[in-house]
């Protein structure tokens, strides 16, 4: 006869790590700015490699996406492109945490 040992049985507390995760960030309130962080990690995946290569900086303050591109020809593609790019940043974090979009 198998008996499991007592770390191998569940209990009604265990939570996943995500949920962990989830909760260290909301209890010292860091989510913001892991969502924030996560922007400029994500930064190529989100808007295309040929952008992401010309970007020279990507940074949010006050709820603005500031993205510093080193072309002209780039930084018109983006004003073009201002309500896709909040959108796929917003979707991508899952909530709305960009209201503006700035390019320097």
């Amino acid at each position: 006869m198998y008996k499991k040992k007592f770390d191998e049985i569940p209990t009604r507390d265990d939570i996943s790590m995500k949920q962990a995760v989830e909760k260290w960030l909301e209890v010292y309130r860091l989510r913001r700015k892991f969502d924030e962080s996560s922007i400029a990690v994500f930064w190529p995946e989100l808007i295309g490699p040929y952008i992401a290569k010309r970007t020279q900086k990507v940074y949010i303050h006050d709820r603005k996406l500031y993205v510093k591109v080193e072309s002209a020809v780039v930084k018109h593609e983006l004003v073009l492109m201002r309500k896709q790019v909040i959108g796929r940043v917003n979707e991508h974090v899952g909530k709305v945490i960009i209201e503006d979009f700035v390019i320097l």
